[in-house]
């Protein structure tokens, strides 16, 4: 995916956030994070964009920038504050130099793909805790962006594992899509994630045939069969992994747990992001 995929993907998640927030109202819970009610979920995400466009506008050329003073607004005043520092971090996007030099802390091709890649994601994710708090089901998400989420987060934040990712008893997880390419264009993407005493592994790979299951996980990757199989569309094995949906939840995602069914307890544990 180009920079400007991101950037509209940005956009159009932001106008999505907004308004779900200011239709739940401030006091709504958020299901996927216990502790906050909407009001919180606005507080942080415009805080993330403001933080965010400080890096892309150049406020912080030698070091890392300050996070941003909550504003102390509610109701209304919130969700337009809100908005404000989302169209504010879209224009810095869309008007900054392709060799721009700032901090980032996941490798990219460069810092402004980094940075338009990193809040496409954040703003995604927390629009579907936005929509959470209707009580409904979140809006569409484009296959191949959500696979490029799911990507993220296995070759991204799990490779920076800082030592909470460590299981007593090696685990291996296959994740397969039924509706995102591969890398190549070919097939479909597929990632083989495994947990150990050591620090986690993930690679991506690119499945062929029908249906995955343990043994069509091991054919396609080519080692042991995984403990445990996710597979269905992007969108849903993206808010799963990110522990937005339960793993048992959609009827479109084909779960083959581990021998004692741990495994989907197990993420939930390690990765409560």
């Amino acid at each position: 995916m180009e920079i400007t995929d991101f950037v509209e993907i940005l956009r159009a998640e932001g106008q999505l956030l907004a308004d779900a927030a200011d239709k739940a109202g401030p006091d709504a819970s958020v299901p996927a994070c216990p502790d906050w009610q909407v009001r919180d979920l606005l507080t942080h995400i415009g805080c993330v964009h403001r933080w965010a466009a400080g890096y892309v506008t150049g406020g912080a050329p030698e070091g890392r920038m300050p996070w941003p003073e909550a504003p102390g607004l509610d109701g209304p005043e919130l969700v337009q504050w809100m908005r404000d520092g989302h169209r504010a971090l879209v224009e810095a996007l869309e008007s900054a130099p392709a060799d721009l030099a700032c901090w980032t802390f996941l490798s990219a091709p460069s810092p402004l793909a980094f940075w338009a890649r990193r809040q496409a994601h954040e703003t995604a994710m927390h629009r579907i805790d936005a929509e959470a708090s209707l009580g409904s089901g979140f809006s569409a998400l484009d296959p191949a962006f959500a696979a490029d989420g799911i990507d993220e987060l296995l070759t991204g934040f799990l490779a920076r594992d800082h030592g909470r990712a460590r299981t007593a008893r090696a685990k291996e997880l296959y994740i397969r899509t039924s509706d995102a390419p591969g890398p190549d264009g070919s097939g479909n993407a597929a990632w083989r994630v495994r947990l150990s005493d050591a620090p986690p592994h993930a690679e991506r790979v690119t499945a062929t045939g029908g249906d995955a299951g343990a043994a069509e996980g091991a054919k396609e990757t080519g080692g042991p069969a995984p403990d445990c199989v996710l597979e269905g569309p992007a969108a849903d094995l993206y808010a799963m992994l990110w522990n937005r949906l339960p793993w048992e939840s959609s009827a479109a995602v084909t779960v083959t747990p581990d021998d004692d069914g741990s495994f989907p307890r197990l993420w939930q544990e390690l990765f409560a992001i």
